[in-house]
């Protein structure tokens, strides 16, 4: 591919240098005085290999988004990518590897950039919404395909759900601690709640509906007023807002 290439020839310089200074080296008493050389050759080496592996991760989920899962080939990847097979072997045994690879890349993009919004100025109730916001956009542009569907059962997903959940926690439990989120249920439930509540953003027809799923599901997170508030309140308070946003999620779908 044109990346890789590019890549290369960037490359080429930092391989002229790393010439001149071999070619350069001064000896004494028979000792060649090399220490520039394994830094540049580390640096070079790496950068080709990251720039190989990025490239084959975005020709493997290419050609499965055209072609489908099971007709992709190892030799149509490394055409694709414009290297041999045997090099690609060197980077990956098979397709799977390849596309849960780029799979999780992706997945660590989605992380990082919601981890900069917890972590960004403004209120916590702010940070709050952007961040479900933000979440429950991803889902609704998550395509229901065979390949997401196949991604989706990997461990590290698993592991990357956690994740969200804690940074969700964070939140939650600043929230509860300047008054801003309902205390009277714990943070991890309340995580908990959030998350099977945005994940019906990817059944529903619009952003517009997908806005309105997170305004009912910040709903359940705090209260209005403290005339609103019910002492006593237990973990049953959550069920009931499981049900009310399931409602929502039906209507907004049919809309």
């Amino acid at each position: 591919m044109r990346g890789v290439d590019t890549e290369r020839i960037q490359h080429g310089q930092y391989y002229q240098y790393i010439v001149s200074m071999s070619i350069h080296n001064v000896s004494k008493n028979g000792i060649a005085y090399t220490r520039a050389m394994p830094k540049l050759w580390d640096a070079t080496i790496e950068a080709h290999r990251a720039a190989v592996r990025d490239a084959t991760l975005d020709a493997a989920a290419a050609l499965v988004a055209a072609h489908g899962l099971s007709a992709v080939t190892m030799s149509q990847i490394a055409k694709e990518t414009g290297i041999g097979r045997a090099t690609l072997y060197k980077y990956f045994p098979d397709v799977e590897t390849i596309l849960i690879a780029w799979h999780e890349r992706h997945v660590s993009g989605h992380l990082e950039e919601l981890t900069a919004i917890r972590d960004r100025n403004g209120t916590t109730g702010e940070r709050l919404e952007a961040v479900l916001e933000t979440y429950a956009l991803i889902q609704h542009k998550r395509p229901a395909t065979e390949l997401a569907a196949f991604l989706h059962r990997s461990e590290y997903v698993a592991q990357a759900h956690q994740q969200l959940s804690s940074l969700i926690q964070d939140l939650l439990t600043e929230g509860a601690r300047t008054g801003v989120v309902r205390d009277d249920v714990p943070p991890r439930e309340l995580a908990s709640y959030c998350l099977h509540a945005i994940a019906a953003a990817g059944r529903l027809p619009s952003e517009a509906a997908v806005r309105r799923l997170v305004a009912v599901t910040l709903a359940g997170l705090r209260l209005a007023s403290t005339e609103t508030r019910i002492a006593g309140a237990h973990s049953d308070d959550v069920e009931r807002v499981y049900e009310q946003t399931a409602a929502v999620s039906l209507t907004t779908d049919s809309v």
